[in-house]
């Protein structure tokens, strides 16, 4: 018996094409946590994508609508085709149960790492939480109360001299 269509990963929801990839590594910004890396891109509006895809032969499905859309990336190197699927399903699962109902439009990719395979299936749920919230936060411009006080205080102090600089004339 097949599972529901809510319990699926959404189609809508997935990075599909080898060129959205490229594009997230080459101009995205990148968030680390414990078991893996992610990537992230802000896609323009879709009033200004919408021509150029529609004109480059992209169908409906091409990623026109907001919403996050994650993708998955994991090398030869760190494992047989076993692991890296076991990887895959972990981290999709973890995707899956976690992921935000946000008007954010933003490919991410994430990349995990070799402890992803030892790593309490509840850590990797919590890091992915953690890194949609993040994505969320940079590309919002929001920033949380904690960490605009910690960049004020550090615009604020003087900055240390230059090591070396001291004696010399």
């Amino acid at each position: 018996m097949p599972p529901e269509n809510s319990a699926r990963f959404p189609r809508t929801a997935r990075l599909l094409r080898h060129a959205d990839f490229e594009r997230v590594y080459k101009q995205g910004r990148r968030h680390f946590s414990a078991s893996m890396t992610v990537f992230y891109w802000p896609r323009p509006e879709v009033g200004t994508l919408e021509v150029a895809t529609l004109n480059a032969g992209a169908g409906p499905g091409s990623g026109l609508i907001p919403g996050l859309r994650v993708g998955f990336t994991v090398g030869r190197a760190l494992g047989g085709a076993v692991q890296r699927n076991r990887m895959k399903r972990r981290l999709r699962e973890a995707v899956r149960m976690t992921l935000p109902d946000t008007a954010i439009a933003a490919d991410v990719v994430i990349n995990p790492k070799k402890s992803l395979l030892t790593t309490d299936f509840a850590a990797v749920r919590n890091e992915v939480t953690r890194a949609f919230a993040v994505i969320e936060q940079k590309l919002s411009g929001r920033t949380d109360p904690e960490t605009a006080a910690k960049r004020r205080a550090e615009a604020g102090s003087p900055k240390p001299e230059a090591r070396g600089s001291e004696g010399r004339s």
